[in-house]
């Protein structure tokens, strides 16, 4: 193997764009929240090579990832999408009106202000009984 077809793994996160920071990846691995092949790895040092599957959660989604290519830095959007072939499965997008309905207790008016700590008594009385 040559040096450029092995990365540390949170800098390869990072150079892909699935993490704001190395910071972030490294937290994420060190965790046991990502999956190398299937294995559940704790080591931020372990190797990226081109051809490992990586399974890990990125916000609400799952990602399943398989490395394609090395990056030799943190580059543009469009660049990074080529390190990388996305074998999630593809999950409609939800709009915001298909989240959890607001209870009509919760609504307020524009303009209405902060609620007082009495309201918010209130509304947890409330989402309790519920």
């Amino acid at each position: 193997m040559t040096q450029d077809a092995v990365l540390r793994l949170d800098k390869w996160l990072w150079y892909a764009r699935f993490f704001k920071t190395r910071t972030q990846a490294t937290k994420i691995i060190q965790s046991s929240k990502l999956r190398i092949n299937g294995e559940l790895t704790n080591k931020p040092h372990r190797t990226a090579v081109i051809g490992t599957v990586l399974t890990f959660q990125q916000g609400d989604r799952i990602r399943v990832i398989k490395i394609v290519a090395m990056g030799s830095g943190r580059g543009p959007a469009t660049e990074a999408a080529t390190l990388y072939e996305d074998l999630s499965p593809v999950i409609a997008q939800s709009n915001k009106d298909s989240r959890t309905p607001k209870m009509s207790f919760e609504m307020r008016q524009t303009g209405a202000g902060r609620p007082t700590k009495k309201h918010r008594r209130e509304t947890e009385r409330l989402k309790d009984t519920i």
